[in-house]
């Protein structure tokens, strides 16, 4: 089945700093064949065909691979950073579905931010309430889409509102980048 992860603050503003070269190398060293990355920032598709261990109770397969990939990142560069995975299946449903489809100018206006966890309808609310005539935000599962009018630095989702406010753990990556990975 193929994969894709993506590490949170990976190479960005001169931290966390990988060389993909490297990092591939440790997704290799954990069974995982065809790693391909895509850009500097921590996205990398992987094909794994080896069953999963049984899951832990109220986890799932993606989150199980997420926690063996942290592991693996904090042994080897010493960084304790979020991981998210998904199927690949997965990332071509949000480019299905997404709600903002000819909404938007430049494919830097839509972001996506894959969250640890689905939000709870309170959650939901509260982000909600954060939109304005120039942001606007769709629910996916356990993704939120963003259709920004503004730079992405002046909006709540960019100010860090889901892992602060919200206290998910999430990552997010530009419409274009989201296409990238999915072609991964």
């Amino acid at each position: 089945m193929r994969y894709i992860a993506l590490l949170r603050g990976i190479n960005v503003g001169g931290k966390n700093m990988i060389k993909m070269e490297k990092l591939r190398a440790t997704f290799e060293s954990l069974g995982f064949d065809n790693v391909k990355s895509y850009i500097n920032s921590g996205n990398l598709a992987f094909d794994m065909n080896v069953q999963m261990p049984a899951q832990s109770k109220g986890r799932t397969a993606d989150s199980e691979l997420a926690a063996k990939i942290h592991q693996a990142i904090q042994k080897d560069f010493g960084f304790d950073i979020s991981v998210m995975v998904r199927t690949a299946a997965e990332i071509q449903q949000v480019i299905a579905n997404n709600p903002f489809e000819g909404q938007f100018e430049n494919d830097k206006d839509v972001h996506v931010f894959f969250l640890h966890e689905e939000l709870s309808d309170n959650q939901q609310a509260l982000l909600s309430a954060q939109e304005t005539e120039t942001e606007n935000y769709a629910v996916l599962g356990r993704h939120v889409l963003s259709n920004l009018k503004i730079s992405i630095l002046d909006s709540a989702v960019g100010k860090g509102f889901i892992d602060k406010k919200l206290k998910i753990p999430a990552t997010g990556r530009n419409w274009r980048t989201v296409r990238k990975i999915a072609e991964m």
